[in-house]
């Protein structure tokens, strides 16, 4: 019964846990305070033509599912899987002339037998992962707790807190005086992890996208497929063990090469309102992979392992086995 109850779970959502929902009918709207006024809602080119300004913020659509559910949700997402509902609705609504509608709802209308014939008509739902409700922020997650009488968003909000830590060095004085320091923000990320039993995970992560391009460059390259096909075929014809090994927060182990200092939020605890810089190479961060590869690029170096010059990201050093025959290690390097 258990697996027929997994296989019947699983049959409905997506490869990362998200239900698949069917439109009914759309029964509302609401337009939010950061929403575009119309007065705004055109601008002018250097050739002097009207243009209408691309926006979906400040708008949420309240829809009814085909199980008899509703939910309210932002424009930007169910106009990518129901655009002529959406169009249809705005136009009788008369809404279609606010600025978050008028620059796509007459193309939808005019296209409109062909985006049928062509779009996928479905929503999947972000609220919940295998039929788990997964918050959008701390708040949220106590407020899952609190419902459900458990504590596990919270445990796992704990947890990466205590993990992600050591990133984070506090500042006593003035941050406004911090010469070449910029303010950063961060946020929790949620998931659940199905191969462990639907465990709550929690990751907390810098808002990159807000900050400045760095200094520094930001590329990072990964080790390539026929790397990894060479290597398996090596070690099966010299009859070499293959072992594998994973970095916990891998990318907090390297520096970070950007200088950011942050005000801490609720998800510090005890801590909410410290300032901190920022000395590890947080996940979010522009040059975070970047920094992670060159600080273990100099570990293995100092193991006395070399760079390939066929791939960068497979490091050898010469060996001897136990009965005297000569080999190389290889590592290959997966961030």
């Amino acid at each position: 019964m258990a697996n027929i109850i997994a296989e019947n779970l699983l049959s409905q959502v997506d490869d990362e846990g998200r239900r698949q929902m069917m439109l009914d009918e759309i029964v509302d709207h609401r337009r939010l305070e950061s929403a575009i006024p119309k007065s705004k809602g055109t601008y002018e080119t250097q050739r002097g033509l009207t243009r209408n300004v691309r926006t979906t913020k400040g708008w949420e659509i309240c829809v009814q599912w085909k199980d008899g559910s509703t939910d309210w949700i932002a424009l930007k997402d169910l106009k990518e899987s129901y655009p002529v509902e959406l169009a249809e609705y705005a136009i009788n609504s008369k809404i279609d002339d606010e600025p978050a509608f008028a620059w796509w709802v007459p193309y939808v209308m005019k296209k409109k037998d062909r985006i049928i014939s062509k779009v996928k008509s479905k929503y999947w739902a972000r609220t919940h992962m295998y039929g788990i409700q997964v918050p959008k922020h701390i708040k949220e997650a106590k407020e899952i707790d609190l419902e459900n009488g458990d504590t596990q968003w919270m445990d796992s909000d704990r947890l990466e807190m205590k993990n992600v830590r050591i990133a984070f060095e506090e500042y006593e004085g003035n941050p406004e005086e911090l010469i070449g320091y910029e303010e950063m923000t961060g946020h929790l990320v949620y998931d659940v992890k199905l191969g462990e039993n639907f465990r709550r995970k929690a990751r907390y992560c810098a808002d990159g996208h807000k900050t400045g391009a760095p200094s520094s460059v930001t590329y990072s390259t990964v080790v390539s497929r026929d790397s990894v096909r060479i290597l398996l075929t090596i070690a099966a014809l010299n009859e070499l063990d293959i072992l594998g090994a994973n970095l916990q927060n891998a990318f907090l182990t390297a520096p970070n090469k950007e200088n950011f200092w942050i005000r801490a939020g609720p998800e510090f605890g005890p801590e909410e309102g410290t300032i901190f810089l920022v000395t590890r190479a947080l996940y979010g961060l522009k040059s975070a992979s970047a920094s992670f590869r060159a600080f273990m690029a100099e570990k293995l170096d100092n193991m006395g392992f070399k760079s390939s010059y066929a791939d960068p990201n497979v490091w050898l050093r010469a060996a001897t086995k136990a009965d005297g025959e000569e080999y190389y290690e290889y590592v290959r390097l997966v961030h």
